[in-house]
């Protein structure tokens, strides 16, 4: 696949819009064209309006390209696209997603329009058969483009891990999430807030951790999603950690397989991003850690380059069928990467 699309990336400022740009560097596919985020930051030097905050060195090149306003004629003005890549955050990106669909393939990290009937709201490894949402959504509105999204970075893992799970019966799902600090996105959480605190809410987390999953493991019966049946309940934290979502999950069953077979499941789990060898996907989606104390944000959260998800502390559970612990990169997998690998995906199966 030869890298032939050009990409805009809105919200290039941000925490999620810099991870997109630290992923894409040498991407087979993509090549960064142009970046865009609020009017305080069009017209700068992408190195005057941006405060890296990547572990690697911000690219040179990047640096010095022009920051475009968020609005089709201004990136257009900046560059010829392929594919817009969003970052921006959830309430101003209704609309401005909408504008760019009409033109081009939306990938979206915003939360905007996970939940409308039309767009499909994607983790490739779960739920590809979803993507034929997109020529629906094409007809149905018109546009030359789309929108699909991704995802709640904590929807993330959990339904990542639910996935395999689903063949034992899924009925009932609990659980209390660990959430980092790069979630909240920069500057974020007021360091008097979090030092030698828990902050035990995150502002409409629970609902899109409630909802998101039960669309993503639905069933796509060719005209929409029917969600899936079962019921979950979550309560969210903020905790003092950079990087890596850490979550609790307990979850009754219809059958009452052994925790052999659970861990076998998790190991055996693959989906189309693995059989299709895209540049993002990791070998092992699931990663089981068998210590006692693991998983840890710390230790584990680059896993596959930070697209695996890595579960430990499987064992049953006297009242739920069985609990354990998933931990996920909340701007890698959770965010900026499953974007990309999404695009990928599109890409494989010539809708983008």
């Amino acid at each position: 696949m030869s890298s032939n699309r050009k990409v805009a990336i809105l919200g290039a400022t941000g925490a999620v819009g810099q991870r997109f740009i630290q992923l894409l560097q040498g991407h087979p596919y993509f090549k960064i064209e142009v970046l865009a985020a609020s009017e305080r930051s069009a017209g700068k030097k992408y190195k005057e309006a941006c405060s890296w905050t990547m572990e690697s060195n911000l690219p040179r090149e990047i640096a010095e390209m022009h920051v475009a306003h968020t609005d089709v004629e201004s990136v257009e003005k900046a560059g010829n696209i392929d594919i817009v890549f969003s970052a921006l955050p959830g309430d101003l990106a209704g609309p401005v997603e909408t504008e760019f669909a009409a033109v081009y393939p939306v990938f979206s990290k915003a939360s905007a329009h996970r939940m409308d009937s039309d767009v499909p709201l994607i983790i490739p490894e779960v739920n590809p058969d979803h993507v034929a949402l997109i020529p629906i959504q094409k007809k149905a509105r018109g546009w030359n483009g789309f929108i699909s999204t991704d995802p709640n970075c904590s929807t993330i893992q959990l339904a990542m891990t639910l996935k395999p799970l689903m063949k034992f019966g899924l009925r009932q799902v609990i659980v209390s999430t660990m959430q980092a600090l790069s979630g909240a996105g920069y500057p974020g959480v007021a360091s008097l807030d979090i030092i030698d605190n828990v902050v035990p809410f995150i502002s409409k987390e629970e609902e899109k951790l409630e909802c998101e999953p039960l669309k993503i493991l639905g069933t796509f019966d060719g005209n929409f999603v029917r969600n899936a049946n079962f019921v979950l309940s979550a309560s969210c934290n903020r905790v003092n950690v950079k990087d890596g979502h850490l979550e609790s999950v307990f979850v009754k069953l219809g059958e009452n397989p052994s925790v052999d077979e659970i861990e076998e499941a998790f190991r055996k789990f693959k989906g189309e991003p693995q059989k299709l060898k895209l540049p993002s996907a990791p070998e092992n989606p699931i990663v089981v850690r068998k210590e006692p104390n693991r998983p840890q944000p710390r230790i584990d959260r680059q896993e596959g380059k930070g697209m695996s998800v890595v579960v430990g502390r499987i064992r049953n559970d006297s009242i739920m069928t069985l609990k354990y612990m998933c931990l996920g990169h909340n701007t890698i997998r959770g965010a900026a990467g499953g974007g990309i690998l999404s695009a990928e995906l599109m890409i494989a199966k010539g809708l983008a």
